[in-house]
């Protein structure tokens, strides 16, 4: 090791409080060291780096030539030493990074695309990574270390890791807006049995056929066209009167002419599909701490075992 090499982060400091005060009796005082000691600790940096940095007389103690340029300098790396532990100590906290959020459904309105609005608020510098997917998909993802947490609908019988209830959607009904169903307040579910129904085959579109499924089972089956296509393709084909579309309510926010929604009843009221949160218990990336503790925040009285239900 250099003698340059030697000089500490507190030699800088007090190079620069001597400065400041422009007396070593003032200095000494500032940081709570005998002056002796510090005179001591400038000379022996004087001597490190091979030259004058203070001119001593009985008026008091000034930066030579060199002494303003090293004080200028130890300001910059100072400068930049506190940058990094501040960065450093946000990004352990989570305050700086990337999270990666498994999407199960459209989050053009509702619960969802509120917990990210009020996430970005507060937590501006996280950015958000989002990966499509059905439930096989963000499980896989989550196994992966593809995605570190995942909101999708209902307990999956195989996951054994961490989970976290949410908030429920409305099962939702998307018509033509001439389609003689959409003159009704809510539609019940056995008034879709002669439709034809659209469904999409990633998100919720295999859970929502499982579900007209059950409801319908005594009627017949309508007929199921399934697609591989995006919220806003599904809603063209449904103004055009190629059958409805079933959703959840956080894909309402789309809005598309000639387009009508509706709530599905079931009994006295709407029909609706429980929403959690999935993660691993393994998971060491920091943003994800204050995002599931915003969503407990959010969402208080959900706080049971999913896998208890």
């Amino acid at each position: 090791m250099t003698n340059v090499e030697s000089v500490e982060l507190r030699d800088f400091r007090l190079a620069i409080i001597t400065s400041q005060h422009r007396s070593l009796r003032q200095a000494a005082e500032a940081v709570n060291i005998r002056q002796s000691t510090l005179s001591r600790r400038l000379r022996d940096l004087e001597y490190r780096l091979g030259a004058a940095l203070f001119v001593r007389t009985n008026g008091g103690t000034r930066p030579t030539a060199a002494g303003l340029e090293f004080i200028e300098t130890a300001h910059r790396i100072l400068e930049d030493v506190d940058t990094a532990f501040r960065r450093l100590k946000t990004r352990s906290s989570g305050e700086i990074g990337q999270l990666r959020i498994g999407i199960y459904a459209s989050l053009s309105t509702g619960n969802m695309h509120a917990t990210l609005v009020e996430h970005h608020r507060r937590l501006p510098q996280v950015e958000i990574h989002t990966v499509d997917g059905n439930h096989d998909r963000l499980v896989c993802a989550l196994m992966a270390g593809v995605v570190d947490v995942a909101i999708m609908t209902i307990c999956r019988p195989n996951w054994n890791d961490r989970a976290l209830p949410l908030w429920s959607e409305r099962v939702i009904v998307a018509l033509p807006e001439d389609h003689p169903l959409g003159q009704n307040g809510v539609i019940r579910w056995p008034e879709l049995a002669n439709e034809r129904i659209l469904l999409p085959q990633q998100g919720p579109g295999p859970e929502l056929e499982r579900l007209l499924a059950a409801k319908l089972h005594s009627a017949g089956l309508p007929r199921i066209l399934r697609q591989d296509s995006e919220l806003d393709r599904l809603l063209s084909l449904v103004s055009a009167d190629y059958g409805a579309l079933l959703m959840l309510e956080g894909a309402t926010g789309a809005r598309y002419d000639g387009v009508v929604y509706r709530e599905v009843w079931d009994g006295e009221g709407p029909t609706r599909l429980n929403f959690m949160a999935y993660w691993r218990e393994a998971n060491v990336n920091p943003t994800l701490s204050p995002f599931l503790a915003m969503l407990r925040e959010r969402y208080p009285d959900l706080s049971v075992d999913p896998c208890a239900v």
